[in-house]
């Protein structure tokens, strides 16, 4: 464990004239109210005393990238019964892979029913935050969206669930704002945008290209599909799951769907009704998703079988056309970039009014595209299925003990401490920082371990004196040094245009998780407290203060069991 060294000197030490377990009271303010920020409200509810809570979130209703992406044919690509939270579960969905609107609709009824609104004020942003070394706090610039009033605010804690895949950006294509047709990003799709019968272009193969391009295909007049990088398409997941003949195998044989996934009324009745089977089969599920980490370590048995058996699924789903196959099959490793179920888009690049381009492009002209070449594909509508900014540059000023941390990601390798905390930066937490585990299954059983994570931190901090915490320089670059030196072992490391390194072809992968995702999960058990360094609440900074005038909450407080140490489970580490 460390301290700061305080120059200043020592006051004659003092008791604190309360019992050991007192919780001196926190002010914590939260960033986004997508399923991270909702499930952090939960997790301070159950765990926390003497705190308030306020989460500012930008937009007009919860529900973060399920309420901001509404393009055609938005949906999950986990399976729908594992994409929830596990204190909730909702064995009423609808698909195997729930559809975006049930996914917003989802996390709304969930702030509604469990009175959560009180916590979030929509239609606020916070524009800045600094840390006063002083008093151990965050000054915060909040900005009232409806009005366009700044107000400041302060917090001992400050949480950032603002999310990875939120700050959608326009792809890097020169004079794109030239065009005199409609222009259009998946992720701020125009309610009254119609492209029926229209010529259109569709930039990017990610995970919203591949969903977006079938949903709109036998409606457009005719589709040009950009492709920069092609992509591993993998089978349909209950297929592959068969397959691969993983746990998941017995159980979906007894799951009824129809030939689009969906549950059939009497499946999700059995789910209602039979409570041990739904909870057999959201287990079974989970068991067989947390297995595919092992198709992604380079040279493996498991990934080279996937590999086969992905590219005779692609180059039939194809027609075995030549020119297609060799724009959309990769020969970088499965898994380089995400890993994707594609129902259907393969299917409809084979048709009439669908045309691939895999040559650059030159820049947009007034009329529409214009290729390296010099031709010009003349355009309706140009549709960006081209992503997010992924550098972990916060949106506004983070001023910690070191500077703006704005600077610092633009200018160096983003780094963090078990992509939960910054080094430098006292008291701030975040949900899927650098080296987080974005791309490994459900974000919602995610935020429920990184919430107990950082909530245990806060707690040791209320009861045990602590007026600021940090990661230390050397913990952050030990584990830098370690992801460093692992990831190598993955086809994430590969060469290929990724997120996961940034947008980069080559280079340090920066999204993703040392490990597979119960790896993570075990990693955040237990608090490592000789990583990080501490200021205390008392002028001595002796760090024994907390322990008070000999006596225990647990003694005085009648609430609490008083001789919990006789019980049988007193004894389990």
């Amino acid at each position: 464990m460390g301290e700061l060294s305080n120059s200043q000197p020592k006051a004659p030490y003092a008791i604190r004239e309360e019992p050991l377990g007192t919780a001196k009271h926190v002010r914590i303010v939260g960033i986004g109210a997508g399923a991270s920020g909702i499930n952090m409200i939960r997790t301070l509810r159950r765990n926390m005393t003497n705190y308030e809570h306020v989460i500012y979130e930008k937009n007009e209703k919860v529900g973060g990238t399920w309420f901001e992406n509404r393009y055609p044919g938005c949906r999950c690509d986990i399976p729908s019964h594992n994409y929830q939270f596990s204190w909730r579960p909702n064995p009423e969905w609808s698909n195997f892979f729930s559809p975006a609107p049930e996914i917003e609709e989802y996390l709304s009824r969930i702030c509604e029913e469990e009175r959560m609104m009180d916590t979030i004020k929509t239609r606020h942003q916070v524009v800045g935050a600094w840390w006063d070394e002083n008093r151990g706090l965050w000054d915060l610039s909040i900005r009232n969206l409806e009005t366009g009033d700044e107000f400041r605010d302060q917090a001992n804690f400050l949480v950032d669930a603002s999310g990875i895949l939120n700050n959608w950006k326009w792809p890097d294509i020169p004079n794109i704002k030239s065009f005199q047709g409609e222009l259009v990003h998946t992720a701020s799709w125009p309610k009254d945008f119609d492209y029926t019968n229209k010529t259109v272009a569709l930039i990017g193969n990610g995970s919203s290209g591949i969903q977006l391009l079938p949903a709109i295909q036998p409606d457009v007049k005719k589709l040009y599909h950009f492709v920069r990088t092609p992509t591993w398409i993998i089978p349909p997941r209950i297929v592959s799951m068969m397959v691969m003949g993983g746990p998941a195998k017995d159980i979906l044989s007894q799951i009824e769907l129809d030939e689009k996934e969906n549950f059939t009324q009497r499946q999700i009745e059995r789910f209602k009704a039979d409570p041990a089977f739904y909870r057999k089969f959201v287990k079974t599920i989970e068991q067989d998703s947390n297995g595919a980490f092992a198709l992604i370590l380079n040279g493996g048995a498991a990934q080279a079988f996937a590999m086969s058996k992905v590219t005779q699924y692609m180059t039939a789903a194809l027609g075995g056309d030549e020119k297609l196959c060799k724009a959309l099959i990769p020969k970088f490793p499965l898994g380089c970039r995400r890993i994707t179920p594609a129902p259907d888009y393969l299917e409809a690049l084979r048709a009439p009014n669908t045309e691939v381009i895999t040559e650059g492009i030159a820049g947009i002209v007034p009329e529409g595209i214009q290729l390296e070449s010099g031709e010009i594909i003349k355009l309706d509508a140009i549709i960006c299925a081209t992503g997010f900014d992924n550098s972990f540059t916060p949106r506004f000023p983070i001023v910690g003990r070191y500077g703006n941390v704005q600077d610092t990601m633009k200018t160096e390798t983003p780094k963090g401490y078990m992509s939960c905390a910054l080094a430098g930066v006292p008291n701030y937490f975040t949900f899927l920082g650098p080296n987080g585990p974005i791309g490994h299954g459900s974000v919602f059983t995610l935020s429920e371990h990184i919430a107990r994570y950082i909530a245990r931190v806060i707690i040791k901090c209320q009861t045990e004196g602590i007026k600021a915490i940090v990661p230390s320089d050397a913990a952050v670059a030990d584990y830098g040094q370690h992801v460093a030196t692992f990831m190598p072992r993955t086809a994430w490391a590969s060469s290929c245009k990724s997120w996961f390194k940034g947008g980069k072809e080559d280079g340090p992968v920066t999204a993703l998780h040392p490990g597979s995702r119960v790896h993570f999960f075990h990693m955040l058990e237990r608090f490592r407290g000789e990583d990080w360094e501490y200021v205390y609440d008392n002028p001595t900074q002796n760090r024994f203060w907390y322990l008070g005038n000999g006596f225990s909450k647990r003694e005085l407080d009648p609430k609490i069991d008083g001789t919990w140490y006789l019980e049988e489970e007193a004894d389990r580490l």
